[in-house]
């Protein structure tokens, strides 16, 4: 599938496309722990605060103008000691995966998340046996710092939680300044 897609920033024009493609994973799968999909309103909503925070939101679109994928950054808590912390999601429709599809995503949001100053990137994954979404995530550089057992119920099943984490950037390495939150609608974007 290289070449048939190209990756953009989400738009709220791609929010029918996404609520879709995430619906689907809510109702058939377990890389995430909804029960119930939520409409596209809700899905705009959240969009429209991560975008406000400038997290970063890409899609992967076909030549035809198909949703093939999305991917996003947002804040893993909201107390600022956790301001450098992003956490990642990624979904693909059922066609598009293991195809490059996801790789590329990723691979595109860890730049987009360094060259805003984030620090570290966390992937919270549904299912230890959840082996497309870790490989994709060990082929990025991430490594598993842990694994919660049992603490998604859902298809009437416990499903563990794996959390796997990359360095972005200089990582802890040294201290950013703080004045730079990437998060702060005051500071400006840095240029690609």
């Amino acid at each position: 599938m290289s070449g048939a897609y190209v990756l953009r920033p989400a738009n709220p024009a791609d929010i029918a496309a996404i609520t879709a493609i995430y619906a689907e994973e809510v109702r058939l799968g377990t890389a995430t722990y909804e029960l119930t999909p939520p409409d596209g309103e809700e899905m705009a909503r959240r969009f429209a605060e991560r975008d406000a925070k400038q997290f970063p939101s890409l899609v992967a679109e076909a030549a035809d103008g198909t949703i093939l994928g999305y991917a996003y950054a947002g804040p893993f808590r909201t107390r600022p000691a956790y301001n450098w912390f992003v956490e990642d999601s990624i979904y693909l429709a059922p066609h598009a995966r293991g195809k490059g599809v996801g790789t590329a995503l990723l691979t595109r949001l860890i730049v987009d998340c360094e060259r805003r100053g984030f620090r570290q990137m966390l992937a919270v994954i549904g299912g230890a046996d959840n082996a497309g979404s870790i490989r994709l995530h060990q082929k990025a550089g991430f490594q598993t710092i842990g694994t919660m057992p049992g603490t998604g119920l859902k298809f009437d099943r416990w499903i563990d939680t794996v959390l796997m984490q990359r360095a972005l950037g200089e990582g802890r390495q040294t201290v950013p300044d703080k004045c730079a939150y990437p998060g702060d609608l005051t500071a400006p974007l840095p240029r690609a």
